[in-house]
């Protein structure tokens, strides 16, 4: 056992470094993009956060919100979880392990995201649980490290062993990787929801003090998780030549259709509650859609958001367009991106506004941040276009463990 893998492991390294031209130019993009965010990160890492448009007033601005987004991602991989191993859903048990990959790859950037965000990352290790002052269980954010940390455990553990069980040959032992799935099924919940704790808890800002924040991140993510895997698995179908079902698709269509109704539900009911009897507490969802006192930098893009979104849910539930590809992936892509703006800016920044002493101080990324971005995101897909790119041949059955008569003739 311990022979086949140590050879399992070193035959997934030979094939890092084999592939297309078309393979080597995309990775070389993507390792070029994440160079230029190292570069952007060691300006501010030597000059500190002032290279950066926060202050002292918003405190959280484009890191905190591509993280917030991307746990959606992360947490999304659950809705394959649930058919394929729940319900017995053939078509998405076949690409179940692409989307806990893309958990991993997510997991990995929410990682990154944190410590870009640390005036001082060399006290990271204070949230490691144990060597640092971790302060749990009080701190909302230690709960975050955990469940975090415990996802990603989860997902390699997971989608480890079934591809040695594929390169083997075998049968999966449903007692080496069950159990783990339906804990990542409770852990992936989690991890948006504890998340969404992190705003809630914050009663200083009633923007975030509400009930519905939670419900909030979890239909989003379902809406953006299964759009961004529609997306990537056509690709992925178009480019290798692993199988994927135009019915695999269909079901994440529609459970990206079903959560992206359901979260325009509860953006109208959050938009009910602070305006039908507003109060001082709206303060910030005003500046949000209206502007408030003259500041309405966000206001264009919330409505855009919400815009694209529409066109989106519209798309979705007209049969005609649904059916077809071009019109799915351009639904797919709106969803994307307004969740994005909601769940990102428009979540993170508008809450910062006004501050409790009622000043208004309004946030705009630099250059900077825009490059640290676009790196951590760089190479998030570096490390998804890596695994696939390993997965895919063992998944299709072009890596195998040879026999040992053969090894040794």
């Amino acid at each position: 056992m311990i022979p086949d893998y140590i050879t399992f492991l070193w035959r997934l390294y030979l094939l890092s470094f084999t592939g297309s031209k078309r393979f080597y130019a995309w990775m070389f993009f993507l390792t070029l993009l994440t160079f230029l965010g190292v570069y952007a990160y060691a300006g501010q890492f030597a000059q500190g956060l002032t290279v950066t448009g926060m202050t002292n007033q918003v405190s959280w601005g484009l890191y905190i919100a591509n993280f917030t987004f991307i746990v959606g991602l992360a947490a999304a991989a659950v809705m394959l979880v649930i058919p394929a191993y729940v319900y017995h859903n053939k078509d998405l048990h076949d690409v179940v392990i692409l989307g806990e990959l893309l958990a991993v790859a997510s997991i990995v950037m929410c990682l990154l995201f944190v410590n870009v965000d640390l005036g001082r990352p060399d006290r990271f290790w204070h949230l490691l649980p144990p060597f640092g002052k971790f302060n749990f269980p009080i701190s909302m954010l230690s709960w975050d490290v955990v469940v975090l940390i415990g996802y990603l455990i989860l997902n390699v553990h997971i989608c480890g062993y079934l591809l040695y069980a594929d390169y083997r040959g075998e049968e999966p032992k449903k007692l080496f990787y069950i159990p783990f799935v339906f804990l990542a099924i409770f852990w992936a919940i989690s991890i948006h929801t504890v998340t969404a704790f992190l705003y809630v808890g914050l009663s200083g800002r009633p923007f975030w003090n509400a009930a519905i924040v939670a419900p909030r991140f979890i239909g989003s993510a379902f809406t953006a998780g299964p759009g961004f895997m529609f997306i990537t698995f056509q690709i992925i179908r178009y480019f290798t030549d692993y199988k994927i079902s135009d019915e695999a698709l269909r079901l994440l269509r529609q459970i990206a259709t079903v959560a992206l109704l359901i979260n325009l539900f509860l953006v109208g009911c959050e938009a009910f509650k602070e305006f039908y009897a507003e109060s001082t507490h709206s303060s910030s969802a005003r500046y949000l859609f209206f502007g408030l006192h003259g500041h309405d930098k966000l206001v264009s893009w919330i409505w855009f958001a919400l815009f694209i979104e529409c066109i989106a849910a519209v798309i979705f539930i007209t049969p005609p367009l649904a059916k077809k590809w071009f019109f799915s992936n351009v639904a797919c892509v709106f969803a994307i991106v307004g969740i994005w703006i909601e769940k990102g800016p428009g979540m993170v920044v508008s809450g910062f506004v006004p501050t409790p002493l009622g000043e208004i101080v309004e946030y705009f990324p630099t250059l900077n941040e825009a490059m640290i971005c676009i790196g951590v995101w760089s190479f998030g897909f570096l490390i998804y276009s890596w695994l696939v790119h390993l997965a895919v041949p063992i998944l299709s059955g072009k890596v195998r463990l040879m026999p040992r008569e053969q090894l040794n003739p």
